[in-house]
């Protein structure tokens, strides 16, 4: 009796002692701190001011990371606000150049190579605080100094998160930086429409555009190669962008399957019906380069390095 009795005391305490131990180290669903991170980060720092964009100047990599990392460090993981991260933001500030800001929804990886890290365009990805970030994850704990790497809480969770938050800062301060023609590249063929609401570029970033700064906006609706023609310019949610921007006093363009961007997707899809080149093609200087099929390849190739040209120029 008595033997039966202690077993079930030993039984409670364990259970109790786990469910304790659930609600202190409580398990998130998203993916844990990135492993390295502030190896990871610093590096990023010297490669981008002594590679990516020299231009900068000097920055103090070090204590970049130290107010980046104080912003969430030993704070409950879900109240984590954008303004917590202001000290990094002043840090990392710099220049962005006019006529060069590229803005986007759902197609991040596209508008990497568009960008060519930040010598065609400057994406946020593409500034010093983006780089610093970029496709990387975080987050502290509640009651530690440490690094949570098992998870970190999702937006669903939660939305003042550590990286949900950084973002939004960094967009705030990057629409504040742009200037003069602002270039958005939307893409056409995501679920649900090519300008999401809620989203970053609507929800933090039109509002905090400088109109007085902005001379033009252009707009480019991109569709998938392999993907359905779902919106673009003057229908369904890009309209919808269309009408506010102008409402607000902006000067808009908008173009569907802007060549260049097209002639990019298209070196990883050369055989697509999408991507067949006119059978008669001229030059840059207006000779003609190719009359008939374009079979020879090497023929094909220099087509799109005039016409790469010719387009980014």
């Amino acid at each position: 009796m008595m033997k039966s009795l202690l077993l079930s005391l030993l039984l409670v305490s364990v259970l109790f002692m786990n469910s304790f131990s659930e609600v202190q180290g409580r398990k998130w669903k998203g993916e844990g701190t990135t492993q390295n991170l502030e190896s990871i980060v610093i590096g990023r720092c010297y490669d981008y001011i002594r590679i990516v964009n020299p231009a900068v100047g000097e920055k103090n990599c070090s204590e970049m990371w130290e107010a980046f990392k104080n912003a969430f460090i030993n704070k409950d993981p879900c109240s984590i606000l954008p303004q917590d991260y202001e000290l990094f933001i002043n840090l990392s500030l710099h220049t962005i150049p006019p006529n060069k800001s590229l803005f986007w929804e759902n197609n991040q990886l596209l508008v990497n190579s568009f960008s060519d890290r930040g010598r065609r365009y400057m994406s946020l990805g593409d500034t010093l605080f983006g780089f610093f970030g970029d496709f990387l994850n975080w987050c502290g704990q509640a009651n530690g100094a440490g690094l949570d790497y098992e998870s970190c809480p999702t937006t669903e969770e939660c939305e003042n998160n550590a990286v949900e938050s950084f973002w939004r800062m960094a967009s705030v301060t990057y629409a504040q930086q742009s200037s003069g023609v602002i270039h958005v590249l939307l893409n056409g063929s995501a679920v649900g429409g090519a300008y999401p609401e809620p989203g970053f570029f609507a929800d933090y970033e039109i509002p905090n555009l400088q109109k007085d700064k902005i001379s033009q906006i252009v707009i480019w609706v991109v569709d998938d190669i392999e993907g359905p023609d779902i919106d673009s310019c003057g229908t369904h949610t890009v309209k919808i962008l269309e009408n506010k921007l102008k409402t607000l006093g902006y000067d808009v363009t908008c173009t569907d399957n802007y060549k260049s961007v097209m002639l990019l997707l298209c070196l990883d899809y050369p055989d697509h019906s999408k991507c067949t080149l006119s059978s008669s093609v001229s030059s840059v200087d207006g000779s003609l380069l190719s009359d008939g099929p374009l079979t020879d390849m090497g023929t094909v190739w220099s087509v799109v390095v005039l016409l790469l040209r010719a387009s980014i120029c």
